[in-house]
């Protein structure tokens, strides 16, 4: 089919200014084409000037004196423009900092000049003093004015004229910083939206406009003011809401078919970045509280040119640990774990950022239950710091592998902690359970006999050991999240066991985090937890992550499966008799464990150790010995049995 006649003159123009901005763009062409531009502004500049001062009557000596001196002054202005390096960058870029750079430049050509015309210019007489400051004003004037028009269709008209299209976008929050985070998006074409309004999260607003982007009402009134401005996408920027006011936009947005995205916090987006990025709502985004950041600046001193070692460092919580602890700065980092796979992936990850770092990263592979594997890392190894990390810990699945879960979590504890206190590492740091609280499974039985062994090496060793407790983590392996994010990828329905059900949340980088500072801050038996806030609802949760998935509500069905063996309706984090202190870390206390007097841990493991093998009810019953707040919830008459 043939084209248009204006159609094929406007694609040829359009192919044409393509050619002539790729050409310009090189810095040997671009440079001598700026020089030759502002030859002749400066030249027209300063002829309006000089003729200004007599008022557009110029004699035939004034005449004369203007082109006597037009080179002179155009020579010395190319030159402090040149040496000023305003040749050298991109008007479409021109910001604050640029026009404060034009004026300081222009500021020194007018003192040049002068200078010049009073000690060189050899002529009848001397360039009108009132000329040259208003040439000087003129040049600032027209061009900082160039520079601004040519951003502004660089912004404006360019996407017009190339039909591109920016989606109209609404920003929650109405502060200064944001209202910068807004103009930085508008400026910047490679981003496919364009803020036309923002909103309020207070519960009161001002009607205010930031760099042309008005405060349109309250972020409870989005529906409204999207439809308003034709709004597609809301973006939020992080950590600006709290976990509630951001639930509550999630199901605004939902139920207006509105595309919620988060943005970088402001110091990460205004680093001169290209592209700001995107991302969808995250999980983690809706803690009902604020994220826990740790002060983390004592250990730098604890762990700079140590020697740490890391159990389990191929699980999410040992995992992380690794990642955090290269940060600062060990000599060496012991990963060990049983599973070979998991040891080699973090090892891979890790590897890079280690030799720039100069650490030395080793690889272990031997089970915590090997008292003579673990004693040949120790001799080698010498490890200053140990994070014991390894553990089982998924609560259904150890009610029926309970002699597992004892040699693993019980005695595998033990070895560690013995070894620790053998070879003198100064610092040894368990992690530990919610669960181990009044038990009601295997698994919290046994990581409440863990902390037993902990705090029994504390009295006497010269090692600090402390035990860290916490709930659930989230996107942690084998935790309820990446469950019932599958299920949702399958259309469901989410099983839930109980709808009364309720669980503490963390990330896995707080409880890396926390694991770290407590041993900066122990001195040794310390229980130390992380104040998680509020325990979070498990069906509200499944109802968070069907938002985020941007589903509407009551899309996928929910199944309720009742409590399955050995878990809890809800978390305690405490005994009733453990004494809870606060630490110096405003978000962290410490819980001084139970008094078990006249009563050794180690001779208790022996005994237990002895019918690890034998049925599992045999086991249960020693373990409720032990444990006198264990309240066992698993069937004595279930037909389920180990596989």
């Amino acid at each position: 089919m043939n084209q248009n006649p204006s159609d094929k003159l406007k694609s040829r123009t359009k192919l044409a200014l393509r050619r002539l901005l790729l050409a310009v763009r090189q810095p040997q062409i671009r440079v001598p084409l700026l020089i030759l531009l502002h030859t002749v502004i400066f030249s027209l500049i300063y002829s309006f000037s000089f003729a200004a001062r007599y008022d557009f009557a110029l004699t035939k000596a004034a005449s004369k004196l203007l082109l006597d001196t037009l080179p002179a002054i155009v020579i010395v202005k190319i030159g402090v423009f040149y040496f000023g390096r305003h040749f050298h960058g991109w008007w479409r870029y021109v910001t604050f900092a640029d026009l404060s750079s034009l004026l300081r430049v222009s500021l020194f050509s007018m003192l040049m000049i002068a200078f010049v015309d009073y000690f060189f210019l050899l002529f009848e007489s001397q360039i009108p003093r009132l000329s040259i400051l208003l040439d000087t004003l003129l040049t600032i004037v027209v061009v900082g004015g160039l520079r601004c028009s040519l951003r502004f269709f660089d912004e404006r008209v360019n996407p017009i004229w190339q039909n591109r299209v920016r989606k109209p976008a609404i920003m929650v929050g109405a502060g200064h910083s944001v209202g910068q985070l807004a103009a930085q998006i508008n400026s910047n074409n490679f981003i496919e939206l364009r803020i036309t309004a923002m909103v309020s999260h207070e519960t009161r607003w001002h009607p205010t406009i930031f760099s042309g982007v008005p405060v349109a009402g309250l972020s409870k009134d989005i529906a409204e003011i999207a439809k308003k401005y034709r709004a597609t996408d809301v973006l939020v920027p992080s950590g600006l809401l709290s976990g509630r006011d951001l639930r509550q936009l999630v199901q605004d947005c939902n139920a207006n078919e509105l595309e919620l995205r988060v943005l970088p916090r402001m110091e990460d987006a205004l680093q001169g970045s290209a592209k700001i990025p995107l991302r969808p709502l995250a999980i983690n985004d809706l803690l009902k509280r604020e994220p826990v950041v740790l002060d983390s600046d004592r250990l730098v001193k604890l762990i700079r040119g140590k020697r740490i070692l890391v159990t389990g460092a191929g699980g999410s919580i040992g995992s992380e640990i690794c990642r955090q602890l290269l940060g600062f700065a060990p000599t060496e980092l012991i990963l060990l774990g049983r599973g070979e796979n998991r040891i080699h992936a973090i090892h891979l990850e890790l590897q890079a950022k280690a030799n720039e770092a100069g650490i030395t990263l080793t690889q272990a592979i031997c089970s915590i239950t090997d008292e003579q594997g673990m004693r040949r890392i120790f001799e080698t190894s010498r490890p200053d710091i140990v994070f014991h990390a390894a553990a089982h810990k998924h609560v259904p699945l150890m009610e029926l592998h309970v002699g597992e879960a004892v040699k693993n979590n019980i005695y595998g504890t033990s070895v560690v902690a013995a070894l620790a206190d053998e070879f003198s590492a100064t610092h040894f740091v368990m992690v530990s359970s919610d669960k181990a609280v009044n038990p009601t499974s295997v698994m919290g039985c046994t990581k409440h006999l863990a902390e037993r062994v902990v705090n029994e090496f504390a009295q006497t060793s010269e090692t600090r050991f402390v035990v860290v407790r916490f709930g659930n983590v989230l996107g942690s392996a084998g935790s309820v999240i990446p469950i019932f994010q599958q299920q949702i990828e399958q259309g469901g329905p989410i099983t839930i066991t109980d709808s009364r059900m309720t669980r503490f949340f963390m990330s896995i980088p707080e409880a890396a985090q926390l694991v770290m500072q407590s041993a900066a801050m122990c001195k040794g038996g310390e229980i130390y937890v992380l104040d998680m806030g509020e325990p979070v609802s498990i069906v509200q949760l499944a109802e968070d992550l069907v938002s985020l998935s941007g589903l509407p509500p009551g899309s996928i069905e929910f199944e309720f499966t009742g409590v399955r063996s050995g878990e809890k309706l809800y978390e305690e984090l405490y005994f009733d008799d453990e004494m809870t202190l606060a630490t110096e870390h405003c978000k962290v206390r410490a819980a001084r464990p139970r008094v078990y007097e006249d009563i050794s841990i180690h001779d208790e493991i022996k005994s237990i150790l002895q019918i690890v093998d034998s049925d599992s009810k045999v086991i249960r019953h020693r373990l409720a010995e032990l444990v006198p707040s264990y309240a066992s919830n698993t069937d004595p008459n279930s037909n389920l049995k180990p596989v």
